[in-house]
């Protein structure tokens, strides 16, 4: 089992099931709190207004535009059973699919210089100092 930082993340989500003529937003994003994930499955219809998780139901969060639901991800790399309703349909339908998020794909979100550790700080100023040092030294000959 694959553990994360609490933190913003990005991976691919892969859906299958369904009539095929449904799609996810790839990569989605991910949120890790206190070892819990979230990801925001945003479909490429604004016909969802439900879907469910693990027996947990869950209302889309946006109001316009495709439908867009932050669900808890019970764990990466494995098959997850979700079922979501459509009304794009004379009546409402219940259609069952798996999602699949890769964690060979998951990037961290917005780590800028402040979030490096020491190791890359180091490594960087290393460079730096060996670069000035390059260009101080004449081409071809003795200084």
């Amino acid at each position: 089992m694959i553990t994360l930082e609490d933190g913003a993340y990005t991976i691919e989500v892969a859906l299958t099931g369904g009539s095929g003529r449904a799609d996810v937003d790839s990569p989605a994003h991910l949120t890790v709190n206190q070892g819990q994930m979230q990801a925001q499955i945003v479909w490429s219809s604004p016909y969802y207004d439900y879907m469910e998780v693990d027996g947990r139901g869950y209302a889309p969060i946006n109001e316009e535009g495709n439908s867009v639901f932050s669900i808890a991800v019970p764990a990466l790399d494995e098959e997850i059973a979700v079922s979501a309703e459509t009304v794009a349909m004379s009546v409402p339908h219940t259609i069952e699919y798996t999602l699949r998020f890769d964690s060979a794909t998951l990037r961290r979100e917005g780590v800028s210089p402040a979030d490096w550790g020491m190791g890359t700080v180091v490594a960087v100023m290393a460079l730096a100092v060996i670069a000035l040092l390059a260009l101080r030294r004449p081409l071809g000959g003795r200084a």
